[in-house]
């Protein structure tokens, strides 16, 4: 017999920015994933969910995506509402249109403003800033290059889907692993590192030295993991990382010294760890029912084998479905005009 039943709850932070999680409450960050949930019941049982009917969304991209866009995009029409999709080369960003007359125009026009703008360190967040300072509608980070926090709450969602809502004393391996495709965003590590330990999750951090983070995130993570009483450590060795990992995230990223202005170089120094892909072995060395996650997508036979990626450790196409309902959270709470009502699981 069930020990769970549904109560309805009702929330709204309208006009509130999403930029990284840092600023959002704790409590604030639950309600995201309550609401999350219940978007995803609704959406699996046909139940309309039209939150944001007649509103608009500006989808601002200066890198290429498949889950983000398609996750705000089908996310808007399942809210009642239409998104946009700009990128750079159509818009007078390209000719020095400056965030500021872009934030208050677009804000004019519609009710909310999405921008992916990952690639550079030292832009992509400034510029966001920039926009929301100006905008009087909200403005979502759908990737920067200090956080991806859009996929680091699909993340830990799945994670309560797998292991239970108390996470408390879980181990997790973020580690950097080999791809030869591109030098890839910062982001998606420096987000996990900070968002993990506030939810009581244990983080081990493994790159090899020439690929550290912000120092800013590493900051960020050491004081977030210092009040929540968890453990953020850093190794140099992705063995090291993944033993007893009950969960391991394995992915590429860039050299943040010359992400901006060298990206070729990332890749170059990159060929030095080829070793730095998870396989069977490595997963051995990780908890035996331990989850693999990725953000996607993943360079096969590179970061990850097809043996771990389609195997039973994995759980990336939950995770990236749990996109999708995250992101309607997200623009559903900082966008409608009225609370939210949502139900949540609680104790009989």
């Amino acid at each position: 017999m069930s020990t769970q039943t549904l109560t309805t709850k009702r929330a709204l932070f309208k006009g509130k920015d999403y930029i990284t999680t840092q600023e959002w409450t704790k409590e604030q960050i639950d309600v995201l994933l309550d609401v999350a949930v219940d978007l995803r019941r609704k959406f699996k049982n046909r139940i309309p969910h039209r939150f944001l009917q007649d509103q608009t969304v500006f989808l601002m991209f200066f890198d290429k995506s498949t889950r983000t866009r398609n996750s705000f995009e089908a996310g808007m029409t399942q809210l009642g509402g239409h998104a946009h999709f700009l990128t750079a080369d159509v818009m007078q960003v390209s000719h020095g249109e400056s965030p500021k007359d872009t934030g208050i125009i677009l804000s004019r026009y519609g009710h909310g403003i999405a921008i992916r703008h990952d690639l550079i360190p030292g832009e992509g967040n400034a510029y966001m800033r920039e926009v929301a300072r100006w905008a009087d509608a909200p403005v979502i980070n759908m990737q920067c290059d200090v956080d991806h926090p859009c996929q680091t709450l699909a993340d830990l969602m799945t994670m309560r889907d797998k292991l239970g809502h108390n996470l408390r004393g879980l181990k997790v391996a973020v580690s950097w692993a080999y791809a030869p495709s591109y030098a890839k965003p910062l982001s998606v590590p420096q987000g996990l590192i900070m968002l993990l330990p506030r939810f009581g999750i244990d983080v081990t951090l493994a790159h090899p030295p020439e690929y550290f983070l912000m120092p800013e995130t590493m900051a960020a993570a050491r004081e977030n993991a210092r009040q929540a009483g968890t453990k953020f450590e850093v190794v140099g060795s992705m063995d090291d990382a993944f033993r007893d990992a009950d969960i391991v995230i394995p992915k590429s990223w860039g050299c943040l010294d010359t992400m901006g202005t060298r990206p070729e170089e990332s890749l170059r120094i990159a060929k030095q760890y080829t070793n730095w892909i998870c396989d069977e072995r490595r997963m051995g060395f990780a908890r035996r029912n331990s989850l693999y996650m990725h953000p996607l997508p993943a360079d096969r036979g590179n970061e990850v084998t097809d043996a771990v990626i389609d195997g039973p450790h994995s759980v990336v196409y939950d995770e990236a479905e749990n996109r999708l309902h995250t992101c309607k959270s997200i623009m559903a709470l900082t966008m409608a005009e009225h609370e939210i009502e949502y139900l949540v699981e609680t104790p009989a």
